[in-house]
């Protein structure tokens, strides 16, 4: 008892001198506003307040377009980004396995078998003769000689209990990042989703400005056609001819540079899906593509807080606090218990006698004392980290609030800009027309139908640019507001 009495004497102090006192909280950061209202004042319709926002929306039932929905289908399951995160939750869970059966003792399967010569003036030698001597030793008894066999044939095991919570906050540590990696696989689908989307909306914008040039290419021809005529009859000079032919030329390359920017989309959106070149197939074109007349955001808590980044950003926070307390608790005391049993002999024909059973525990009570610099330098890691996954998922909250208010402004404002732009290829269609007429009567020059020319082709393709702009906008904000990954 009195031996007892100092061992929890001994080991209440240890734990007491190891004890680190838990560290500073980090600098407070910004509270989140509670609407996204204040940032749309220039905007004539106020942001929403309700939570049912568009983030809560599947990609199937965001995205219209059943061409567009397939070839994210196709993405979701064949693209490397998404295997490559897939993998990445491979090796957490594999991880926290690991800090699980930490927990656990660790039970082994032992053979040994070894031999010694002891010398003739040790401990050892002299204790072997002397015992071969004693009438109470015979037969399998008596310690072979010279050399003496040692073998061994058991279970060895080994277990630290955790009774400072050290195992258990690792082990917590490593489940909260298995749910960050899926958080993290969740983030990359999202961005694959927006991708797509993002790529398939620029091939139609291309082909739409293919279209455009085209049919301005015919009228070009004709318009040229006809100055040549002019030119025949004497009513134009070889000036305007010129001028024509020229703007025909401009006109044709950006054709060509259209045609590119196809094939650079086409080629990206394979990738994307995981494949090499391919036809890809189109659906509706863009004039057609339709959007939800208004996208909602929500309130900031609800909305910021189901995007894939943010929640990893706060499981990651979670781990990080973990983290310091198991550094905490490193610095005390750690039992240790490594029990065995089995067949223990020097003789191989008495190893598996019954009267060989061996069994044994040893306890071992340690505490970092001296030199606890690895100790030290682990723990200030940890709340490095702790302090560092704080500002991150501020950060994350930040970018998503800043991501939300510009994209709900600039859907508002490029919805507006191409209903502007619509207005202004219609007047200026019309002015191609009525310059032609004017011309061909003799009321025109041959400048102003250049000019009408060129200003109807230059609108038509900014209006593409325009309803480019707005889908892209609206992709933007789902991704902002979380949307992709249900």
């Amino acid at each position: 008892m009195r031996l007892l009495l100092y061992m929890l004497t001994g080991t209440l102090l240890l734990a007491t001198s190891c004890r680190v006192a838990a560290p500073d909280q980090p600098a407070a950061s910004p509270a989140l506003p509670s609407s996204f209202q204040h940032a749309s004042k220039v905007s004539s319709q106020p942001a929403p307040l309700d939570t049912l926002d568009a983030g809560r929306k599947s990609w199937r039932q965001f995205f219209q377009d059943p061409a567009l929905t397939a070839l994210i289908d196709t993405a979701l399951r064949q693209n490397l980004d998404v295997r490559v995160a897939l993998q990445r939750v491979e090796v957490a869970r594999a991880q926290y396995l690991a800090r699980r059966g930490a927990l656990l003792p660790v039970v082994s399967g032992a053979a040994s078998a070894g031999a010694d010569r002891f010398g003739r003036y040790t401990l050892n030698g002299v204790g072997n003769f002397d015992t071969n001597l004693s009438p109470n030793i015979e037969g399998q008894q008596r310690i072979p000689g010279p050399v003496t066999p040692d073998l061994f044939v058991g279970l060895r095991s080994s277990w630290e209990l955790d009774i400072w919570g050290k195992l258990r906050q690792r082990r917590r540590a490593a489940y909260l990042r298995v749910l960050g990696s899926e958080q993290g696989r969740n983030l990359v689908a999202t961005t694959v989703v927006a991708e797509v989307a993002r790529l398939y909306y620029e091939l139609l914008t291309a082909d739409n400005q293919r279209a455009v040039l085209e049919r301005n290419l015919a009228l070009q021809r004709e318009a040229l056609g006809l100055i040549r005529v002019q030119k025949q009859a004497g009513r134009a000079t070889e000036l305007a001819v010129q001028q024509f032919a020229a703007q025909l030329a401009r006109t044709e390359s950006l054709s060509y540079e259209a045609r590119q920017r196809v094939t650079e989309a086409e080629t990206s959106l394979n990738q994307l899906l995981g494949r090499y070149a391919q036809p890809i197939t189109r659906g509706q074109a863009l004039p057609a593509q339709t959007l939800p007349t208004r996208l909602s955001a929500g309130v900031p808590s609800t909305a910021l807080l189901r995007r894939p980044d943010v929640r990893e950003a706060e499981l990651t926070l979670q781990a990080t606090r973990a983290d310091v307390d198991a550094a905490r608790a490193a610095f005390l005391p750690s039992l240790t218990l490594t029990p065995y049993i089995g067949f223990h002999a020097f003789r191989p024909e008495a190893l598996f006698n019954p009267a060989s059973l061996a069994y044994g525990a040893l306890a071992g009570l340690t505490g970092p004392l001296l030199n606890r610099a690895q100790f030290k330098a682990e723990y200030r890691q940890a709340v490095a980290g702790n302090y560092e996954a704080y500002y991150r998922y501020h950060q994350a909250l930040q970018t998503g609030f800043r991501e939300v208010v510009t994209g709900l402004q600039g859907l508002e404002n490029y919805r507006a800009s191409a209903v502007a732009r619509q207005q202004e290829v219609n007047l200026l269609t019309e002015a191609v027309a009525t310059s032609r007429e004017l011309f061909v009567a003799g009321y025109a020059t041959y400048l102003e139908v250049i000019t009408a020319q060129r200003s109807v082709l230059e609108a038509e393709l900014s209006l593409a640019e325009a309803r480019q702009a707005q889908l892209l906008q609206s992709v933007t904000l789902y991704r902002a507001l979380g949307g992709g990954w249900q």
